[in-house]
């Protein structure tokens, strides 16, 4: 059995600060604007903030359970160390199907993307040869070390967030009172729909904290870093909803690239131009963030048993996970290349919400038995009920949910345990052998 110790912790907290921020500012931010507006008008902003409320919650649980749990595996070692091995490989099993769905929707934008810029790149064969090109540099990039991908996401974080804060310096100067004012207050069963539809705009630290194991100082390092990461995101989402608000008014909720319009009547057609790449870095970032993230669930099943053992070995010079890393980019490029994102959004959206749920319960769990692997926990005075009032506030989004997603939702589940009792034996026989591994 491979040694968790064997990992190098050298993530700080504005290493994973830069990491959540990446896989959570992706692709959609270019478009949430005119969604919200066209459901809730000026007042869209309420939403963002409802939003960021619920997803402040699920953070408070997320960041006191990874202060308690050290392992890499994050939601999956949180739900493991809480409630047994089968919860826990359930949990590892949704984070990486939720993870590795969403890369792959996002590279297909991504090449999408590329090909509206550069017309020599469009086409299935280019496509093909541009995902595959991608994957072979991220992978590359991630095997030579985990501080090679930190620098990597701190660079595209950087590089996708200047367009952004850029239209939010001028736009602010140029928008118009008038198209900020609200006639009404809006429904709340507007606020209710419009606020699920931007949860999953704050999702990601599910996926940023899978390199646990790689954490340095854990019990300071995760809290901090979730903190931080969610201010910056809320205050960026608040400021390009009201600068693209301000600037278009009511022509907002009919725009499919309403930021690159709202760039183009600040700055000019550069401004568009200057949006759609940044877009496309936005992705790019995306990309890299998950390829750094996703994997070492991979590396965590082939640790514990569920996948075959060389799938969780590490690269003797570069002490990463580097088996994982290559599987897991060859997994999402053939996705991307042979698939949208449309068939498996609905799997993907329902697997976040329970594997929140299932967190908050296991951050619930951990403090009442007083686990401790990574140093002194998060404390927070009068945070004793809040992991079942997130478990509230999840349950209530879930009542959107359709018979026909619990379905899909209930087969994956049935297909996860079929694996958990097919690899018992093997599993077995590697708890037996791990003293002298």
């Amino acid at each position: 059995m491979v040694k968790e110790s064997s990992l190098i912790r050298v993530m700080g907290v504005w290493g994973l600060a830069a990491s959540i921020i990446n896989v959570t500012v992706g692709g959609g931010i270019f478009r949430l604007p005119a969604a919200a507006a066209a459901s809730l008008g000026a007042g869209a902003p309420i939403a963002y903030l409802v939003c960021a409320a619920s997803m402040g919650l699920i953070a408070l649980c997320f960041a006191e359970a990874g202060s308690r749990v050290a392992m890499t595996g994050g939601p999956y070692a949180y739900v493991e160390v809480a409630f047994g091995r089968f919860a826990g490989f359930l949990a590892g099993v949704l984070v990486w199907l939720l993870g590795t769905l969403a890369v792959a929707a996002v590279s297909t934008i991504f090449a999408d993307s590329v090909g509206a810029l550069a017309p020599r790149l469009d086409g299935a064969a280019p496509r093909a040869f541009l995902l595959v090109a991608i994957f072979l540099l991220l992978a590359g990039v991630n095997i030579r070390g985990v501080r090679q991908g930190v620098i990597l996401n701190v660079v595209a974080t950087v590089a996708k967030l200047l367009p952004l804060l850029l239209l939010i310096a001028a736009g602010l100067l140029v928008i118009r009172p008038g198209n900020l004012a609200w006639t009404e207050g809006p429904p709340a069963g507007a606020v209710a729909r419009t606020s699920i539809l931007l949860i999953f705009a704050f999702s990601g630290i599910e996926s940023a904290l899978v390199p646990s194991g790689e954490i340095k100082d854990v019990g300071r390092t995760v809290p901090r870093a979730i903190f931080v990461a969610m201010i910056a995101i809320t205050l960026l989402y608040l400021a390009l909803q009201s600068v693209a608000q301000g600037v278009l008014g009511s022509d907002l909720g009919s725009q499919r690239a309403p930021l690159a319009e709202a760039a183009a009547r600040v700055f000019g057609p550069w401004g568009r131009t200057l949006l759609l790449v940044g877009a496309t870095v936005s992705m790019f970032g995306y990309v890299s963030g998950m390829t750094l993230a996703v994997p070492r669930a991979l590396f965590a099943f082939g640790r514990d048993g569920f996948l075959p053992r060389q799938v969780g070995a590490i690269h003797p010079r570069f002490r990463t996970p580097h088996v994982a890393i290559a599987l897991q980019s060859a997994i999402i490029c053939a996705l991307a290349i042979t698939n949208g994102f449309e068939k498996l959004a609905i799997l993907a959206n329902l697997a976040t919400l329970i594997l929140y749920g299932a967190c908050c319960l296991a951050a619930w769990e951990l403090r009442r038995r007083g686990v401790q692997t990574g140093g002194p926990p998060l404390r927070v005075r009068g945070s004793g009920p809040i992991p079942l009032v997130a478990c509230g506030a999840i349950l209530w989004l879930l009542t959107s949910v359709t018979r026909q997603e619990w379905a899909v939702a209930a087969g994956v589940i049935a297909v996860a345990s079929l694996v958990f009792l097919a690899t018992s034996g093997r599993r077995a026989g590697a708890r037996m052998t791990a003293p002298d591994a």
